[in-house]
């Protein structure tokens, strides 16, 4: 499959590898795979302004998405006895000010592979059947966009809640994702 994909695709599902790295991910998804595709040069940002969205901002929404989804959750501890504010405060107290966030600075490493979940690999998946559908030979970044709305997944629900904010639709962001990619 990864041999039909054009410069644009190969360009995001790279680019999804250095969002999960920057933002310290154990594996990426579909969200690391909106940010890139909100991000790129390819026809998936045309289609996200015909719909009414600004790219920069679906990226923004992402990738705060991933930040959110990994942070350690207060409402959780607490419920077991922990007191994640006073845990903070007892570290920058004894280790000196942002001592937790220096600790998961220097606990980052570089990988050499970054598994892909079960959702982003469906939208991979789902992308060649998209492009398959369409009765392309290769796969672009708005069959990979295609695959993403299609399947059951973060960045799916992050690009629907994007449309509905801005008056607009999954099926019209299909549409216009399904357009034939003007020649540049």
């Amino acid at each position: 499959m990864f041999e039909r994909f054009t410069k644009d695709a190969r360009a995001a599902v790279q680019g999804a590898v250095e969002v999960a790295e920057q933002e310290r991910s154990e594996s990426i998804d579909t969200r690391h795979l909106v940010v890139t595709l909100a991000s790129g040069t390819g026809h998936a940002p045309a289609a996200l302004e015909a719909c009414g969205l600004r790219p920069d901002d679906v990226a923004t929404l992402a990738r705060d998405a991933v930040r959110r989804g990994e942070v350690l959750d207060a409402e959780a501890l607490a419920a077991v006895g922990i007191d994640l504010d006073e845990v903070s405060r007892r570290a920058d107290e004894t280790f000196g000010a942002g001592a937790l966030d220096r600790a998961a600075r220097r606990g980052t490493r570089r990988r050499k592979h970054w598994p892909f979940t079960a959702d982003a690999r469906k939208a991979l998946e789902l992308s060649l059947r998209e492009a398959i559908r369409l009765g392309d030979k290769g796969i672009d970044d708005r069959h990979l966009l295609l695959g993403v709305l299609r399947a059951d997944c973060p960045g799916g629900r992050i690009l629907e809640a994007a449309l509905h904010d801005a008056g607009s639709d999954v099926a019209a962001l299909r549409a216009a994702a399904e357009q034939e990619p003007r020649a540049a």
